[in-house]
């Protein structure tokens, strides 16, 4: 299926991600090192079993974020020239190791191309849900998404936009 293009984005469209992605214990300990983050409860399974009413590690969040932004790539993202913003990323629910998170994204408005780009905004609830349908996290974004697949790269215009 072709990457889907600004005039494929309709308000109230839902875009479900496919394949998810199971946390592994692997996986997040190499992130939680990688960002520095060290706190017990993202790597310590024993300080998380006597400090958490889990009594597990829990996953870290921007994880999960990192995760299902991700898994909407291929979905939604593979026009887009580049993320605007990011607001209201909100952890809903805890997540451990084993569980696999699945995505959707729904289209919340579309702003059409101004004259002279090549792309156009689309702003989008992305949310995850862990293996159960448990909502688990979600967030909003603006991404900025070529007209068509023929127009490979932004046009000096959406690079001055893009500026200002």
């Amino acid at each position: 299926m072709p990457a889907p293009c600004l005039d494929d984005f309709v308000p109230g469209a839902i875009f479900r991600h496919w394949p998810g992605k199971t946390v592994t214990e692997a996986d997040h300990v190499l992130f939680c090192l990688l960002t520095h983050n060290t706190h017990p409860i993202h790597i310590d399974a024993h300080y998380a079993k006597s400090a958490t009413r889990h009594g597990r590690v829990l996953v870290v969040s921007s994880y999960l974020f990192s995760v299902l932004l991700g898994i909407s790539t291929a979905d939604i993202l593979r026009n887009a020239t580049r993320h605007l913003d990011f607001q209201s990323i909100r952890h809903v629910a805890p997540v451990f190791h084993g569980d696999t998170i699945h995505g959707e994204s729904t289209v919340l408005d579309v702003e059409p191309a101004q004259e002279g780009n090549s792309t156009g905004i689309v702003s989008l609830e992305t949310r995850g849900y862990n293996q159960d349908g448990v909502l688990v996290i979600s967030f909003l974004s603006r991404v900025a998404i070529r007209r068509s697949s023929d127009s490979a790269a932004d046009t000096p215009a959406d690079e001055a936009q893009a500026q200002s």
